[in-house]
């Protein structure tokens, strides 16, 4: 048997492996590109909330929720009424899915006109929009109404 003969078998298989070795990596490289994305997204929004910046919190809403469920003008403002003191992530995002997560959020807020403050939970529903890799809330502002 000639020598090239027995070279070809391990030849191909070390291909295979560095085929596969190049395979798992680009998915590594694919799912830290939509964690980092999901970290951004979630790290702005919080700060939009925090600050008070309802049309910057606004422009990470899911556009089929956001024309759903237009915010009205007395909508924004009762949410020009509000300080917010505090915004606890808890865990941070869960996996919900393929292309969704779940965070659930502690928001306190203090009504400037009365003074009082309270806790608002917020259920978080995040959806990955594969094409513009941009995640997306679909379950729109947080409900600072009075219950």
């Amino acid at each position: 048997m000639p020598a090239d003969a027995t070279m070809e078998p391990a030849m191909r298989r070390i291909a295979l492996l560095l085929l596969a070795l190049a395979v798992s990596l680009l998915s590594g490289c694919a799912t830290n590109v939509r964690n980092d994305a999901l970290t951004n997204a979630t790290n702005a929004y919080a700060s939009a909330i925090r600050w008070g910046d309802w049309e910057g919190a606004q422009s990470f809403i899911d556009k089929d929720y956001a024309k759903d469920h237009p915010l009205s003008s007395i909508e924004t403002g009762r949410l020009g009424q509000l300080r917010i003191t505090g915004y606890d992530e808890g865990g941070g995002p869960r996996p919900d899915g393929d292309d969704e997560v779940v965070q659930v959020v502690q928001i306190n807020v203090v009504n400037i006109n009365t003074q009082a403050e309270r806790t608002v939970v917020d259920h978080q529903r995040w959806r990955y929009d594969t094409e513009k890799k941009k995640w997306w809330l679909t379950t729109g502002l947080p409900d600072f109404s009075p219950k």
